[in-house]
């Protein structure tokens, strides 16, 4: 390497370890908001960290840092693979905030802060009213930055552009065929699993528990997972998530529902999957500034890779049946293995997200795309949002919200903007590709038994973690698994498991 292309070099990380201080900062703040800041003062929280993300965008605006990245970029292909892995990223950056000032970007990230109290307050107050307002702009903001943009989508539609934010590559075309298919495969088979004679025992499933029970639980969880509990923590939240403060420090959510003590339980291994991946990426990532490169579909594949493969299999739930039955004796009385594995696994439609079953969970996300999709068609205006997720509701699984809580309020994704969700149906699909590869390598389902995730947490590190800061998911996945991306793994999966449990 000569000596401009290295002096300009470790010009160029001298920024980005500088803005990462910054961003350090905001993401302790955005922890803090969701978990224990009092109501009052998340509108302040909020202006702090707006101010602190932007201290961040200013310095990749500066004029020197521009002109150090985009001479990196001509000269990328003599770049180390890291290094030019991490200028390429920052070119997609800059190309698509190039027009966007600090002052613009300012105004963007109160906009995004304000969303996120005002629903808060609508989710708590049942009331979509009190959110409308910042929905709108959040929609208006995210169709001008993309307008903002020199280079457009190539098939010129903006919802494309917000799709491709959060899943390179990924278009309405592709996810359009891709849901087509999981409707034309899943629609007959869900009608069939309502109309089956097999009944399933869940009236164990709402017996009350205590959130000292549950606690307990998920520190059992999180022990069975390999969890690294040096570099991690976990709370509560309204909202079950994981935040990646910073190499040694990734932190996870549950929530505690005292009449459904699996829904904290698979929500910590759910977020426990989240951490893992983060956890155990390259070293060389983080010292490359490339650690975030992943995308949301690739995150949310390892997530319910654990959650659902593992997590609600039987060999999975053979493990855990000891430890639940001594966890929650008063539940549990009576109540057999086989019993537990298939009320984890009933199919039974309901309105939110975040507790439906395996199979129904596909339509939830098929909801909000096709919602998305309407709003920036100019074929579904904010107002008439949640008059349309009840329609949607209705039409895909037969049921109807009451209340806006249960119904368009209950995710907080789109306070930050949209595109956002079709990345979980993706999520499934990727990890039903490489458990297919993964189970002609190691003996999974003993692995589970036994408990020993350590040999399952390797594999994962060394197969799927491992370039997937480097790589844009089509390549990802090709390099795991040797074949182009397909839904067919995933919907083969859910049609055998389904169709075993109803006895169809």
């Amino acid at each position: 390497m000569d000596k401009v292309l290295e002096e300009k070099l470790q010009a160029f990380r001298d920024v980005l370890k500088e803005a990462e201080i910054y961003a350090h900062a905001t993401r302790l703040i955005s922890f803090d908001q969701e978990t224990i800041c009092p109501a009052k003062g998340m509108q302040d929280e909020g202006e702090v960290s707006a101010f602190l993300g932007n201290q961040a965008f200013k310095l990749m605006k500066a004029p020197e840092f521009i002109e150090n990245a985009e001479y990196l970029y001509e000269h990328r292909d003599e770049l180390s693979e890291p290094d030019r892995v991490c200028v390429e990223s920052q070119h997609r950056s800059y190309a698509k905030t190039k027009n966007i000032s600090p002052e613009k970007n300012m105004e963007y990230s109160l906009i995004y802060n304000k969303a996120f109290v005002d629903w808060t307050g609508a989710r708590q107050n049942s009331d979509f009213s009190m959110f409308r307002d910042s929905l709108q702009k959040v929609k208006d903001i995210n169709t001008e930055m993309v307008e903002l943009r020199d280079e457009k989508p190539e098939s010129g539609i903006i919802y494309d552009a917000l799709l491709d934010d959060y899943e390179i590559g990924i278009t309405s075309k592709i996810l359009d065929e891709c849901f087509d298919e999981c409707k034309e495969r899943l629609i007959p088979l869900l009608k069939k699993i309502m109309e089956s004679p097999k009944k399933i025992r869940t009236d164990f499933m709402h017996i009350e528990v205590t959130e000292e029970q549950q606690r307990r639980m998920t520190e059992a969880l999180l022990g069975i997972l390999n969890f690294d509990r040096s570099r991690s923590a976990y709370s509560t939240s309204e909202h079950p998530f994981t935040n990646w403060i910073g190499k040694n420090d990734t932190r996870i959510t549950t929530h505690y529902y005292p009449l459904d003590f699996s829904a904290s339980m698979y929500s910590i291994i759910h977020e426990g999957g989240h951490a893992l991946f983060e956890m155990l990426q390259p070293e060389d990532d983080y010292e490359h500034f490339i650690n975030d490169n992943k995308t949301l579909g690739m995150h949310e594949s390892v997530s319910r890779f654990y959650e659902n493969r593992l997590g609600r299999s039987r060999a999975f739930v053979k493990l855990i049946y000891p430890k639940v039955c001594e966890i929650f004796p008063n539940v549990m009385e009576g109540v057999s293995e086989e019993e537990l594995y298939e009320a984890l696994n009933v199919v039974c439609p309901s309105l939110i997200r975040t507790e439906s079953d395996e199979f129904t969970y596909t339509f939830h996300i098929i909801i909000r795309y096709e919602i998305e999709k309407e709003i920036f068609e100019g074929k579904l205006s904010i107002d008439d949002v949640p008059r349309r997720w009840k329609e949607k509701y209705e039409e895909y699984l037969g049921i109807s919200p009451e209340t806006d809580r249960e119904g368009v309020l209950q995710d907080v994704h789109w306070t930050f903007g949209f595109g956002y969700f079709p990345t979980y149906a993706l999520g499934n699909m990727y990890n039903a590709m490489y458990y297919n590869r993964m189970k002609n390598e190691i003996d999974i389902d003993g692995c589970v038994e036994k408990g020993d995730f350590a040999t399952i947490n390797n594999w994962m590190k060394e197969n799927v973690f491992v370039k997937a800061n480097h790589l844009a998911p089509s390549e990802w996945i090709k390099d795991i698994t040797g074949r182009d991306f397909t839904a067919d793994d995933f919907l083969n999966y859910i049609e055998e498991k389904f169709k075993g449990i109803y006895e169809i």
